[in-house]
């Protein structure tokens, strides 16, 4: 039977009212398979499919039944007690291929899959079901959240938060592709897609909600970035400026996407000279 059977079959029986006591030594050893097989990055909550993304709703699944079928237990880590229902990850694996997470705050949570040649800063926390690529840069005070999908090569600036995604379990994870740079203190939430070779203004936030003026293709997104452009933020007129209630004019937030420049492509070449 596959991985995915296993936690099918497991997730059918907890819809049914499954509990944590009833839960078998069985059960419990496929989650932990499943674990195992996610910090691997043997399998992701989303992974590329052609031009598109193909989401993985029963990976979200058995993260849930992670939560579902085991109990809260107190653990200690660093000498800092916490209580929750799985340990921190195990980083072995993780200086092995070439990546490193600096002391001090970095907090790397079970089933999290971090790439080689990877940077983590710290303080930074990576949750549960996230994949950080090849090459990238997690800076201080960053956040990636369950399920996220973080690219080769991407730069996250410092103080910036990637969203989580869990349930509905079909829903899109928030989706940084290869080469991207975000900068420092960008917020990317609620399944939004950042197109590869992008790069993103410091301050800027990036959620459906929020319209993306496309100025290369003269056109309004929501949810996504394409690929190579250029992106700040903006604000527009918003529909309530002639309220008699809002003296001058009221404005709401949105983002801009231009061509990349040539000098900020020569910036970010610097950079990775930099780190090389």
């Amino acid at each position: 039977m596959s991985l995915q059977y296993e936690i099918e079959s497991l997730w059918n029986r907890y819809d049914e009212g499954l509990t944590a006591d009833e839960a078998t030594a069985d059960d419990l050893g496929v989650l932990d398979a499943f674990l195992e097989a996610l910090e691997q990055g043997i399998v992701r909550a989303a992974e590329p499919d052609g031009d598109d993304w193909q989401v993985n709703a029963w990976v979200k699944q058995g993260i849930l039944l992670n939560f579902g079928l085991r109990d809260i237990e107190a653990r200690t880590h660093g000498g800092v007690d916490y209580h929750d229902v799985l340990p921190l990850r195990e980083t072995a694996d993780i200086g092995e291929r070439g990546s490193r997470n600096t002391p001090d705050g970095t907090v790397i949570r079970r089933g999290a899959y971090v790439g080689s040649d990877a940077i983590m800063m710290s303080p930074s926390f990576v949750n549960i079901g996230a994949y950080i690529g090849d090459g990238t840069l997690v800076d201080s005070c960053d956040t990636v959240g369950s399920c996220a999908q973080i690219g080769e090569n991407v730069k996250i600036g410092a103080n910036t938060l990637i969203g989580g995604v869990l349930e509905p379990v079909e829903n899109d994870p928030v989706i940084v592709e290869d080469g991207v740079s975000l900068g420092a203190g960008t917020r990317v939430t609620s399944g939004f897609k950042v197109g590869e070779n992008s790069v993103v203004g410091e301050n800027t936030l990036l959620t459906p909600r929020i319209p993306v003026y496309d100025l290369v293709e003269d056109q309004v997104l929501y949810g996504e970035l394409p690929p190579e452009r250029r992106a700040f933020a903006r604000y527009v007129e918003s529909s309530v400026s002639d309220d008699d209630l809002i003296p001058g004019a009221a404005y709401k937030p949105a983002v801009v996407a231009t061509d990349i420049e040539t000098e900020t492509l020569e910036g970010t070449e610097r950079e990775d000279a930099l780190r090389e």
